[in-house]
This record gives C-alpha cells, sequence and structure tokens, in this order.
C-alpha cells in the first residue's frame, strides 16, 4: 500500500493561498469592527439618552429668546410711533402645558417679559376703557357703585363695542380728578385724563392693568365681575389687529383684548392664550405712517404673529426635555 508524499507548508500555503487570504480579511475585519466599537465606547462612557436639560440651560434659553424679542422691539420703535410690551403668564393651571417641569420652568411668569419705548405717554384711544371697567370694579367693591340694568348695559356696549357714552358719562359723574388719582394709586401712569385734551397713557401701563386682569388681583378680585369683563373682552367686534395674528400663528389661540382708534392712532392691548395653557399680555400703540380708520390693525397682527412664534414655537421646550 501506497502512502501519499506529504506536501511542504510552504506548498500547502501556495496551493490554498485564496482560501487563506479570505480567512485573513474576515478575521481583520472583525478585529477592525470591534476596535471601533471599544473606541466609540470609551469616547463616551457617561452620555445618557434624552437626558433633561439643567437650570442654566433653561436660562441660557430664556436669555437668547428674551434677546432675539427685544432686538425685534427695539427695530418696530426705532421711529418713535410704536410702543410695545410683551409679558409671559405662564400656563393656565391643569393645563398641557402645565404638566411639563421644562415648560413650567421656561415660561415662568415674567421671565420673558421684555419692551420699547413702553414708558412714552401715547393717545390712549378707546383702550382707557380698561381704566374705566378698573375704577367701576374698584368703586363696586366698596359698595360706591350699583350695577343697574342700565349700567350693565352701558358697560357692556362699552367694551364690545367701544362705544362712547357710558364712560364719558362714568367721567363727567366721577370726575377727571379722582379717576387720576384711583390710577396713581395703581402706579399707572396719571394724569392719563386732562380736560379739553386727548386721554394718554402708556403700554406698560396698559400691560400693568392686564397683568393684575389677568392673575385675578385687585380690582379684579371680584369672580364674578373678572369673568364678566374677560367674556366681554373675547367678544369685543374689532379682532383685525392681536386675536388675527394670534389665530395666526396659533389655530385655536383665544384673545380677550381692548382695541383703540382715533385719528392715526390705533392700539390694542390683550391677554391671549394658548391652546397648551400658556398665556400672555401683549401691548401694541402705535401712530403716524398715515394711518387711518383701521389701518395700522393689519401690522399689529403681523406684530402679534411673529411674537408669538417667536416665543411659543414648540420646539424651544422640545429641545430642552
Amino acid at each position: 500500500m501506497k502512502h501519499a508524499k506529504r506536501l511542504p507548508i510552504k506548498d500547502l500555503l501556495f496551493k490554498y493561498r485564496i482560501v487563506v487570504m479570505l480567512g485573513a480579511i474576515v478575521v481583520l475585519g472583525f478585529t477592525g469592527i470591534f476596535s471601533v466599537q471599544a473606541r466609540q465606547k470609551q469616547a463616551t462612557p457617561h452620555v445618557q439618552a434624552d437626558k433633561p436639560a439643567t437650570s442654566r440651560q433653561i436660562s441660557a434659553q430664556q436669555r437668547h429668546v428674551k434677546r432675539q424679542l427685544h432686538t425685534y422691539f427695539k427695530k418696530l420703535t426705532a421711529d418713535g410711533t410704536t410702543s410695545i410690551t410683551f409679558y409671559n403668564l405662564g400656563a393656565n393651571k391643569g393645563s398641557q402645558s402645565a404638566k411639563s417641569a421644562v415648560a413650567n420652568q421656561f415660561y415662568k411668569s415674567g421671565k420673558l417679559a421684555t419692551s420699547a419705548n413702553a414708558h412714552t405717554p401715547e393717545v390712549t384711544a378707546s383702550t382707557y376703557k380698561i381704566y374705566i371697567a378698573a375704577y367701576l370694579f374698584h368703586l363696586s367693591s366698596q359698595q360706591a357703585y350699583t350695577w343697574t340694568p342700565t349700567n350693565q348695559d352701558g358697560f357692556h356696549r362699552m367694551i364690545v363695542n367701544s362705544d362712547n357714552d357710558f364712560p364719558e358719562g362714568i367721567l363727567d359723574t366721577y370726575g377727571l380728578a379722582g379717576i387720576n388719582e384711583y390710577l396713581g394709586s395703581e402706579g399707572l401712569y396719571a394724569p392719563t385724563f386732562v380736560m379739553n385734551q386727548e386721554s394718554m397713557t402708556t403700554a406698560a401701563s396698559l400691560q400693568k392693568m392686564l397683568v393684575k386682569l389677568a392673575r385675578a388681583d385687585a380690582p379684579f378680585n371680584n369672580a364674578h365681575n373678572r369673568q364678566w369683563l374677560l367674556s366681554l373682552m373675547k367678544q369685543q367686534v374689532y379682532r383685525d389687529g392681536i386675536p388675527a395674528g394670534a389665530a395666526a400663528a396659533t389655530k385655536g389661540t383665544l384673545v380677550a383684548d381692548k382695541v383703540g382708534w382715533l385719528a392715526d392712532t390705533n392700539n390694542d392691548a390683550g391677554i391671549v392664550t394658548l391652546p397648551n395653557g400658556q398665556r400672555y399680555v401683549l401691548v401694541i400703540m402705535t401712530h403716524g405712517h398715515g394711518q387711518t380708520g383701521f389701518t395700522g390693525f393689519p401690522r399689529m397682527a403681523k406684530i402679534t404673529k411673529h411674537v408669538q412664534k417667536l416665543v411659543y414655537n414648540p420646539q424651544l421646550v422640545k429641545n430642552l426635555e
């Protein structure tokens, strides 16, 4: 019986060189993969997925948004014909946004507030009727005013239709000095009412009064009176300013506001509530630019839309959560 002749190692390697090469490639490939994975693991050993933002990061984002908003306001008011204020109120209790700890911190009341030209006296036009409402609620709390059916009707028309007969009657009955004194005691611009002159106020003063209304602070601490006023402001018929802009920015947004127009003055002051429960106060006072009637209101709508999209972009909170 003949035995097969055994080939030397080098001849075996040559004979099966293709198989050897393929095996080496496979081994080297797996070695490379494991090496890369090991390096990646060593480079980020402590990273946690979906880690929530820190208070410091939230504050940095707040400053960024506020700076953007203020820069926009400064540009709007550069020629002196516009006054504007923004004040974030936070979310309504029990609302969707109120359930988010990050949203609560980011939109904490007043943290994003800013303004431009807000302390310059401007013609109130019919926004002064917010002050008349506040004064009557103040008198009512002291049992110094009675809400007769006639008074209720006049109040309704003053807010919803911006009729003048009722508030002018209040000014005549109680006197300019007494109402100015009350406004001054509330920390608002005074004197607002001067005989034979147009009534004057500031965007900052209107904002302060609306923040009181939103928070149910005196003189709006009577629940019935407060809800009545807010309901009428939501029904007021001139809605081409803040209400139009807020709805264009976010469908379903609600606005309780009071407008004013006189000669080239167009003003709007409102409390805005987004569908997710976030709320803010916005006051825009404008004049000049050849405005007549309501021609300035589309511009105020455009401003409102920009402000709301800038401050309440859902991605802001999502990026922090």
